[in-house]
Parts: C-alpha cells; sequence; structure tokens
C-alpha cells in the first residue's frame, strides 16, 4: 500500500524513491510486524484470558512428562491470531498488493491460519482434544496445495522441474507428477511446524531463522543479477516475498516476546499452520522445496521422530524414543525446557547458514 501511496510522489521529492526498493521496505515491514505483536500482544493474550482459551494440557501427556507441562494448564493459546495479524498487516502495509505471488501467498497463509483456528476453537471450547479430525484437517491443507500446484503449473513461468541442493544444472523434471510435489512440501511444511510446537519458544524461534534464509533466497530470485551470478531460477517479481519473510521473522521476534520460557501464550494450530504453510509457499515459488527440508532441518527431525515412533512401535510394540516428537524425549532425560529450545535454535542457526552455502558451492 506505502508502495503506490508514496513511491508514486518521487517526481515531488527524491526521498520519496526509497520505496522503489524492496530491501527498505522489507526491513520496514519486519518492524513494522514487530510493533503491531508488542501492541497489540497484552490486548489479545487478555482477550484470550476473558474468552477463557487456555491451554488444556492431556492428562496422559502430563503424567508422561512427570508434571513438567502441568504449569501451562490455562495458558492462554490461539496467540497465532497475533502473529497472522501482524503479518497480514504489514505485507499489505509494506509489499505491492498487485504482486501475484503477494496476493496467493497471503490467501493461502490466511486460509491454514482458519484451518488452525477451527482446531484451535474445537479443543477448547468443544473440549475435543485432539481437535479437528486428522482426514479432514489434511484434505484442507491438500486444497491449499491443490490450489497452488494449478496456480503454479498454469499460469506462471514456473517449470515443473525440482533443482537438487549442491548440485549444479541437474533438475529433475515432475511433469504431472509436480502437482503431487507441490502437494506434499505445502502440506509437510505445515504439519511439521505444528509438530515442533511443543516448548515455549521453539517454533517460533525456528521459524524465524528459516523465514531469514528464504527472505535471502527470494530476493536472490526476484534480482536477475544476483540469480544470474548465482545460478538460482530466476521469477520476475518474486523478489516481493522478501517483504513476506521479512513480515514473518518481525511477527516471530514480536511474539517471542510473549511466548518464551515461561509463555504467556501459546501460538497453537492457528499460527504453526500459518507458518509452515507460509515457509512452504515461498519455498515453491522460488524452486528451493527441497532446501526447506534443510533449512527448516529441526521441523523435518521433528515431525520424522514422530514417524519413526510410531513405525517402530508398530513393529516392535516398543517405543523409539522416550517420547516424541523428539524434544519431549529430551525433557524426559532431564533436560530443562528452555535449553532444549535455545540448543534446537542454534542447530536450526547452523543448518539455514549451511543452506546458504548452497548459493556458491551449487
Amino acid at each position: 500500500m506505502f508502495y503506490y501511496l508514496f513511491y508514486q510522489l518521487k517526481d515531488f521529492w527524491f526521498g520519496f524513491n526509497v520505496f522503489k526498493y524492496i530491501t527498505f521496505r522489507a526491513v520496514m515491514a519486519s518492524v513494522t510486524a514487530f510493533i503491531i505483536s508488542i501492541i497489540f500482544g497484552p490486548l489479545i493474550i487478555a482477550w484470550l484470558k476473558k474468552l477463557n482459551f487456555g491451554q488444556n494440557i492431556r492428562k496422559e501427556h502430563v503424567e508422561s512428562l512427570h508434571d513438567l507441562h502441568k504449569h501451562k494448564q490455562g495458558t492462554p493459546t490461539m496467540g497465532g491470531i497475533l502473529i497472522m495479524l501482524s503479518i497480514i498487516l504489514s505485507t499489505l502495509l509494506w509489499a505491492d498488493i498487485s504482486n501475484p505471488y503477494i496476493l496467493w501467498t497471503l490467501a493461502i497463509f490466511t486460509w491454514l491460519g482458519l484451518v488452525g483456528f477451527l482446531d484451535d476453537y474445537i479443543k477448547v471450547i468443544k473440549k475435543r482434544n485432539l481437535g479437528l479430525r486428522p482426514m479432514m484437517k489434511l484434505m484442507a491443507q491438500a486444497v491449499a496445495g491443490i490450489l497452488i500446484a494449478v496456480y503454479v503449473t498454469m499460469f506462471t513461468p514456473i517449470p515443473t522441474t525440482v533443482t537438487i541442493p549442491f548440485m549444479k544444472n541437474f533438475a529433475v523434471n515432475l511433469g504431472i507428477f509436480y502437482i503431487l510435489f507441490v502437494m506434499f512440501v505445502l502440506i509437510s511444511a505445515t504439519n511439521a511446524v505444528n509438530l515442533t510446537d511443543g516448548l515455549d519458544g521453539l517454533a517460533v524461534g525456528c521459524t524465524v531463522v528459516a523465514a531469514m534464509s528464504y527472505a535471502i533466497l527470494a530476493y536472490v530470485a526476484g534480482n536477475v543479477k544476483f540469480s544470474d551470478y548465482l545460478n538460482v531460477f530466476y521469477l520476475p517479481r518474486s523478489g516481493e516475498l522478501t517483504i513476506f519473510c521479512a513480515a514473518m521473522i518481525g511477527a516471530g521476534l514480536g511474539f517471542l516476546w510473549f511466548n518464551s520460557y515461561p509463555a504467556t501464550v501459546f501460538m497453537g494450530d492457528t499460527g504453526a499452520l500459518a507458518l509452515g504453510g507460509g515457509l512452504g509457499l515461498v519455498a515453491i515459488f522460488i524452486k528451493k522445496e527441497l532446501l526447506l527440508f534443510l533449512v527448516g532441518g529441526i521441523f523435518v527431525i521433528e515431525a520424522f521422530s514422530v514417524v519413526l515412533q510410531v513405525s517402530w512401535y508398530k513393529l516392535t510394540k516398543k517405543r523409539l524414543f522416550l517420547m516424541s516428537p523428539i524434544h519431549h524425549h529430551f525433557q524426559l532425560l532431564g533436560w530443562p525446557e528452555s535449553k532444549i529450545t535455545i540448543r534446537f535454535w542454534i542447530i536450526s542457526i547452523v543448518l539455514a547458514l549451511f543452506s546458504l552455502a548452497t548459493l556458491k558451492l551449487q
């Protein structure tokens, strides 16, 4: 919005020319999202408390963790509303709102957030711990995946190829199967972030790191000179996604202000599904889908630990981990919650740095 309001005034004063630059608008989007979070955070938390939208800790969950999570009982959840508000408003203010990639990203981001909101609502109000039926949640995510896949394959210059990190000029053309691949990436990213959201500050901290990486990657993909020099797929106008990623960074840091240990609010599925979907969308648009599994390595480890746990138990009737996702395994080993969170953040940062190195190694 500001892009159209102020950039047109550049002929009256050269200072307005700054609104042309994605870097400037990305920084301002991040700052704006952070400020919105800090201002509206206490209001939304108070509102959630008034409505009694508190976290309901399952009895068996508490017992298996030796009451480590008992203090979380009643803590306001659905704080993802704050994350969504901050990201959507700051993106609308600072991005080029005529950009189709921005519009599609905001639309799917909002859709997945609404799915998460409904899931949280059922858990809190209906007192049904599992929320939405797994098949209904999966179908809602699949709809988003199909829409994006159809849009990408039919209405954009984005190819149906998949590039392999660290391998120069090597790509696999999936053809019609690219639609299934897009659905897989979006659904995987969405659910992986959701599974990681089990400790104070864990999921949102790792999301901020991943968003930083994709802000850089989106900027490179949208710049013809940088993309050519670094051998990255060039997609005209995709640089605007840098602003969306920057808004995720600011909103994430703002939410972390309240979600850091001990948390005064949880994001719930409202925030987790939206954030995971947002990362997945950016990765799909700029052709860095597989790199997401490295950038978001913590999310992958968390999700894979659940798959391993379930599979191993079905085969042997024994548990591979003390509890899954794997952050609970470390809790039961006696690690303090804050230490687990910070160490996972550190791993996330290392993986992100390693991922960015692929820009020169490929």
